[in-house]
């Protein structure tokens, strides 16, 4: 799991080189000597994939940490690992594809923000399959942490 984490975080990483190049408009090879370019969705896009990666990064990689702390059955740890993972990687498209849709990937149709497109609906199933998956997963923490005694911890 700390590797899925880590693959998350990486195009995390990756996106907050699309940041600093959307803010500048292009890339600078050396100083005051920059290559124009623009490149899909806006500043705050990129912010959004940028640090809503690398939080999706670390609940993996934490998740971990807590399933192993934690012990609980070896069913209910595979259970927990494969919706954890599957909820970083679901945001991580949920996040990529947003910037791109005209919609932000939240609804299946047109919104506020704008008409529906193939990256809108790519953006949000998978992200909204795992916002109730990862509900769940933590429901299922909340239970062990309690019954360990971890309420006070």
């Amino acid at each position: 799991m700390i590797g899925h984490g880590a693959v998350v975080m990486l195009f995390a990483l990756a996106a907050g080189f699309g940041l600093a190049m959307s803010l500048i408009g292009g890339f600078e090879v050396l100083p005051g000597w920059i290559i124009g370019f623009t490149l899909p969705g806006d500043a705050e896009a990129w912010a959004r994939t940028h640090v809503g990666g690398l939080l999706n990064g670390l609940l993996v990689m934490v998740g971990a940490l807590v399933i192993a702390h934690l012990r609980p059955p070896a069913r209910t740890a595979r259970n927990l690992g494969w919706m954890l993972v599957g909820t970083g990687y679901g945001n991580t498209v949920f996040y990529w594809f947003g910037m791109i849709a005209a919609n932000r990937a939240l609804t299946f149709g047109d919104n506020r923000f704008g008409p529906s497109d193939w990256a809108g609906v790519l953006g949000l199933i998978p992200a909204l399959v795992f916002a109730f998956v990862s509900m769940v997963a933590m429901v299922m923490i909340i239970r062990h942490a309690w019954s360990a005694g971890e309420s006070t911890a």
